[in-house]
């Protein structure tokens, strides 16, 4: 049997002792030791890493300035633009009160079309009232016509009997001296030439007076026609037309409200000026002309350009708001950010079929190739 098999039933008492293991004296705890140093080629390579992002980065946003100045010299594009006409804001040309509104709010108009009346009554009595005037001044016209006449006539007898008067006082006074006619004869004829004369001056001033008068009533007679005329010219002014074509606006007239002279109460926006007004960057002014084509993107009817042609560049803008009605005014800010300044290109659509409705007021886009 082999020596390291034990048999059954012998405990290990009986067995051979095992050799004793050797102890191994527990070694010394390692000193800590520095770091390792990178390797010299590692830096070079993180510089030439951090150099490439660099270079790209400037390179995209290079490329990206070299594309937009080119995308801009050949596109000029807007959405600072809007449709806008011209309101006409109609005011009655007389006082009155409104009898009746003939149209309603956004109606369509055309030139003509009545828009309301006012109360006609006291201007057709005025018209009435120079009317009698006139029939008033033209009998007195007659009348001084004929006194005129009759102060002619008289001057005419008048001097007549002067001649006569003359003759016969020139004949007794010769035949007086000479003592061949009484002297009640003489002072008879002298009396007659006096009384002539004196006929003579009163047929004078009559035909002065008359002349006076006649010119007088002439003259009421042509202020009374002047005056009808203005009453019927006021009175033709109670019917208010439309002026132009286009679309009510913002009706806010009722019957019995007061009409006053020269206060607008209707407002129409005109459907024959309807233009884009397109607020274009001063940097783009340089290469825009009239006449350019342009093409026009209406945020009321999207998804389609409208051809359009340049027909006016603003020369002069205000650079203060309110301070000249006359300079158009763009705010160079939007939301807090300060932009260049804009400039008013007119711009009036060419292909719109008919019947194609514009809204004032309503947001576009353009874009001209100059």
């Amino acid at each position: 049997m082999p020596p390291d098999v034990i048999p059954p039933g012998q405990t290990t008492a009986e067995t051979v002792p095992a050799a004793p293991r050797p102890v191994v004296p527990p070694s010394p705890a390692p000193l800590p030791t520095a770091a390792p140093e990178p390797a010299p080629a590692a830096r070079p390579a993180v510089e030439t890493s951090r150099l490439h992002r660099l270079l790209t980065v400037g390179g995209t946003i290079l490329g990206l300035f070299i594309l937009y100045e080119v995308i801009t010299y050949f596109v000029a594009y807007t959405d600072d633009a809007y449709v806008r006409s011209d309101l006409v804001a109609v005011a009655p040309q007389v006082t009155g009160q409104i009898i009746e509104v003939h149209v309603v709010d956004n109606q369509d108009v055309r030139i003509g079309d009545k828009l309301f009346t006012i109360d006609p009554e006291p201007f057709r009595l005025v018209v009435n009232q120079w009317k009698a005037q006139i029939d008033r001044a033209a009998a007195q016209l007659k009348v001084a016509r004929e006194e005129l006449a009759l102060a002619q006539a008289a001057l005419q007898v008048s001097t007549s009997s002067h001649t006569y008067a003359v003759q016969e006082q020139s004949r007794f006074s010769d035949l007086a001296k000479r003592q061949f006619a009484p002297v009640a004869e003489l002072d008879r004829a002298n009396d007659e030439l006096r009384r002539s004369q004196a006929e003579m001056t009163i047929s004078t001033v009559a035909i002065a007076k008359a002349e006076t008068d006649i010119g007088a009533h002439q003259a009421a007679l042509e202020l009374a026609k002047a005056q009808l005329a203005s009453a019927q010219w006021n009175l033709d002014r109670t019917v208010v037309h439309a002026p132009n074509n286009g679309a009510i606006t913002n009706l806010t007239i009722r019957k019995g409200d007061m009409a006053t002279l020269g206060v607008p109460n209707v407002g129409i926006v005109d459907s024959d000026a309807w233009r884009i007004m397109a607020s274009y960057k001063q940097y783009y002014i340089r290469d825009l002309k009239v006449g350019d084509t342009a093409w026009v993107w209406l945020d009321s009817s999207p998804w389609h350009f409208h051809k359009g042609r340049i027909t006016g560049i603003a020369r002069g803008f205000s650079r203060n708001p309110g301070v000249d009605k006359l300079l158009p005014y763009v705010a160079p800010t939007t939301d807090w950010i300060r932009l260049q300044r804009r400039i008013p290109v007119t711009i009036v659509l060419e292909d719109l079929p008919a019947g194609y409705k514009l809204y004032m007021g309503a947001d576009a886009r353009t874009v001209i190739f100059p």
